[in-house]
């Protein structure tokens, strides 16, 4: 499972010019489940996206996790993530998973998410999503659970 995230001031999904799903301070994290991704590669994502330490201290240092810094927390599906592009011009898309497998697992994140974090905000898995983002830095990191 790969999550790209940024730190922002403010995100939001809009799906047909409708927004359903806003964050103000906190993570964007585009997510990509590739085949053979299961609980653990879930709950291990899960454990970095909020235990990951991105958030300022009291002096300025990147030593504060979301959980820690509180904000929001807004999961996008992303299947293009787990492309194939080591190649060629065009990316290749037998590393991601199936679109029923990708969304179970992406539907398993968002629930423990909810669990463990207020406010949780995501998009809608397969539609042609407008993500809007004020990164805050910029930091942006690439996760992965394996």
């Amino acid at each position: 499972m790969i999550a790209l995230i940024q730190r922002v001031v403010e995100a939001r999904v809009d799906v047909d010019n409708e927004t359903i799903g806003r964050i103000g301070p906190g993570l964007l994290a585009l997510v990509g489940v590739q085949p053979g991704d299961g609980e653990t590669q879930t709950q291990r994502l899960l454990e970095r996206l909020l235990g990951y330490r991105v958030f300022a201290d009291a002096d300025g240092k990147m030593n504060l996790s979301l959980a820690q810094a509180g904000g929001g927390l807004l999961l996008v599906s992303q299947f293009t993530l787990a492309a194939d592009t080591r190649s060629g011009m065009r990316p290749g898309f037998s590393t991601a998973a199936t679109p029923a497998e990708g969304e179970h697992w992406f539907k398993r994140l968002v629930e423990l998410a909810k669990i463990r974090h207020s406010p949780v905000e995501i998009g809608r898995f397969g539609a042609h999503m407008k993500v809007s983002l004020v990164n805050d830095g910029p930091v942006t990191f690439w996760l992965e659970a394996r």
